[in-house]
């Protein structure tokens, strides 16, 4: 395992390494607060869009994480944001998270097509054994999402966070291993062969 920086294309996105230059067009699409409900720090201006891409860019250069820019396949703009993060590479493991997508591309393909890239990467290119997801377990629809793609529910971390409001957050952490990812791949293939109505993920 070696993560390195790399261009992502899929029919519906691309993900492309995430630089600073990317903060003006993040800012333009993802200072809604809608997208940050369930992210523990919200970032509501563009200074804090700014050091939300600096501090992975920071984990990038420790290697920890890998971030991206979300781009639409058509179009070339910036729709979003996600990354590998809490990367293992001793023990092969990583986790998928830290993805928002403006509202003009949320319940289309673009999430699907994302997580499609990146786990391909993942177990592909990369050769890890194990990919977490997590999510906020008052979050019924992000649960059900990576449900359906066939990652398993291992547990709650009872009062794992507390977010910028006050509210202390119930952590709920998924995974899938390199033995579920052929099932998992076809799943994510039949859903972007048919994208007109895919569960988003």
């Amino acid at each position: 395992m070696n993560p390195q920086p790399v261009t992502l294309s899929g029919p519906f996105v691309q993900l492309v390494p995430l630089t600073l230059d990317h903060v003006p067009a993040l800012a333009r699409v993802g200072l809604d607060p809608v997208l940050w409900r369930w992210i523990p720090t919200p970032i509501t201006t563009v200074d804090e869009m700014h050091a939300y891409v600096a501090s992975a860019l920071e984990d990038q250069a420790r290697g920890l994480a890998l971030p991206f820019a979300i781009t639409d396949a058509t179009s070339f703009e910036v729709i979003g944001c996600t990354r590998f993060g809490n990367i293992d590479v001793k023990n092969r493991r990583l986790e998928i998270g830290w993805t928002w997508l403006a509202r003009s591309h949320q319940r289309t393909a673009a999430n699907t097509n994302a997580k499609r890239l990146l786990l391909g990467h993942a177990f592909d290119d990369l050769c890890a054994m194990r990919v977490e997801l997590k999510t906020d377990a008052l979050n019924d629809k992000s649960r059900a999402a990576i449900g359906r793609l066939g990652a398993v529910q291992e547990g709650i971390f009872r009062k794992h966070l507390v977010t910028a409001s006050g509210r202390v957050r119930d952590t709920v952490y998924f995974s899938i291993i390199d033995t579920e990812w052929p099932a998992v791949r076809r799943t994510l293939d039949e859903r972007l062969a048919h994208p007109a109505t895919p569960p988003q993920v």
